[in-house]
């Protein structure tokens, strides 16, 4: 069984974040996900309020970010689905679906994002896949010239959107509310050719019966009911936190996010919670990043108190 001193569940931005700070206060780390490093940036196309950096791709960015990890010898990187974490008092096991394996350290952080919430209503689960989608850079091209649909006004909806628009034949906004997100993004978005908004729906059902053809809404204030044909939908309707695992180890909140100090201590010693997975009110790739680097501090803080 491997030992470290600090192991870190998820790659994203906090988790890089956290081992680049922890490999410099002289930790051996361990960072561990079950898919490629970067978290939700991979999936995003332009990333523009990150500081120093102007406009990336977020793929981009969370290789620059994992090149900058594998710059110091004293981090490991492995692919692994953690199912459990131990509390042994001053040592932590980390217990992954893969063949069982097991992993030992002093502290532990917790840095595993979210992922996109799903709608629940009629034809979403038959065309998972095949006409709805929660990645427009994964499979927005296939969509060029085609019509497409995105649920959701938020900060992802609108930049998505944004990057959508340039490519397809026309583009339809579907909105339990209105275009909530950066002000700047919604008028850029707005003023773009092809652009339909509908504010205040809500989705009944994505219609089809091979293939989608269509998404069938209503207006909350009217009661009017309305039908889009569409070749592709993208949901963007919010997120919900990666960390069933952990339901059975005392740190979640109601919502199933990781409960954290302004420390990023959770409620059991020596782990620690960082990123889109901990209770806050900002979720950005730059909040991440500063937890990432508060949650390592304290990790190290922790480590060095164990071996007095």
């Amino acid at each position: 069984m491997a030992q470290y001193d600090l192991i870190i569940v998820g790659a994203g931005p906090a988790g890089m974040t956290a081992a680049i700070y922890g490999a410099r206060a002289d930790m051996k780390v361990l960072l561990l996900d079950k898919l490629a490093p970067g978290g939700q940036i991979i999936n995003t196309n332009e990333i523009e309020n990150y500081p120093g950096v102007g406009s990336i791709n977020g793929a981009e960015l969370a290789y620059k970010m994992f090149e900058h990890t594998q710059q110091f010898p004293s981090i490991t990187f492995d692919y692994c689905t953690v199912k459990e974490i131990r509390d042994g008092g001053t040592e932590k096991t980390v217990v992954c679906e893969e063949d069982g394996k097991e992993f030992t350290a002093t502290a532990v952080i917790l840095a595993t994002g979210t992922r996109p919430r799903c709608l629940g209503v009629p034809g979403e689960e038959k065309f998972r896949g095949n006409g709805v989608s929660w990645c427009a850079i994964c499979d927005g091209a296939q969509y060029r010239d085609k019509d497409v649909v995105v649920i959701g006004g938020g900060n992802s909806a609108v930049e998505e959107s944004i990057f959508l628009a340039g490519i397809v034949k026309s583009l339809t906004i579907v909105t339990m509310f209105d275009l909530t997100a950066d002000p700047m993004a919604c008028d850029r978005l707005r003023a773009m050719d092809k652009v339909t908004v509908y504010p205040y729906q809500d989705v009944l059902e994505f219609e089809g019966d091979q293939k989608l053809t269509g998404i069938h809404f209503k207006s909350t204030k009217t009661g009017e009911e309305n039908r889009v044909a569409c070749d592709g939908i993208f949901e963007y309707i919010g997120l919900v936190p990666t960390t069933e695992y952990l339901k059975d180890f005392g740190v979640l909140d109601k919502a199933g996010y990781v409960k954290v100090d302004e420390r990023m201590h959770t409620p059991v010693e020596g782990v620690f919670g960082a990123g889109d997975c901990i209770t806050k009110n900002l979720r950005q790739v730059v909040t991440a990043c500063s937890d990432g680097a508060i949650a390592a501090q304290e990790a190290s803080h922790y480590v060095q108190s164990t071996r007095k």
